[in-house]
C-alpha cells in the first residue's frame, strides 16, 4: 500500500486528494490543527499525520483527528488522539475518540471542508 501524507495549509490540489485517497480508498484520514488552521492528511493512522503537525510547530492540545469521505462531502470526528484531550482523570466518556465540543467539531469541520473539499 503506497501511502501520500500531505501537510496542508491552503487548499489541496485535486491531485493531492486523489493520493491521500489512495491509502484509505474511501476516505482519508486527517489531523486538523484548530489554531493554526491546517492539516495532514493521507496517513494509515490519525497519528502519523499528527507527528507531522507536530514536527511544523503545532501544539499537540490544539491537534484533534478526524476522518474525512470526499464523495459524501462527510466529517467523522472519531479518533484516538483525541482521547487524551478528552478524558480528564476520574471522568469517564461514553466514548473519547469521538470529539465531544461542538465548538471544536465545528472548527474541525470548517478547516476539513475549506482545505480538501472539491
Amino acid at each position: 500500500m503506497k501511502v501520500n501524507i500531505y501537510l496542508i495549509k491552503t487548499k489541496a490540489t485535486k491531485e493531492q486528494i486523489v493520493e491521500m485517497l489512495s491509502t484509505l480508498e474511501s476516505y482519508i484520514k486527517v489531523a486538523v490543527d484548530i489554531d493554526q488552521k491546517i492539516l495532514v492528511g493521507g496517513g494509515v493512522m490519525h497519528a502519523d499525520c499528527e507527528r507531522i503537525l507536530i514536527k511544523s510547530g503545532s501544539k499537540q492540545r490544539s491537534i484533534w483527528g478526524a476522518d474525512w469521505y470526499p464523495k459524501e462531502k462527510r466529517v467523522a470526528f472519531g479518533s484516538l488522539i483525541n482521547i487524551a484531550r478528552q478524558v480528564k482523570k476520574g471522568v469517564r466518556l461514553a466514548d473519547p475518540m469521538q470529539i465531544k465540543d461542538p465548538k471544536v467539531c465545528q472548527k474541525v469541520e470548517e478547516i476539513i471542508r475549506a482545505r480538501l473539499e472539491i
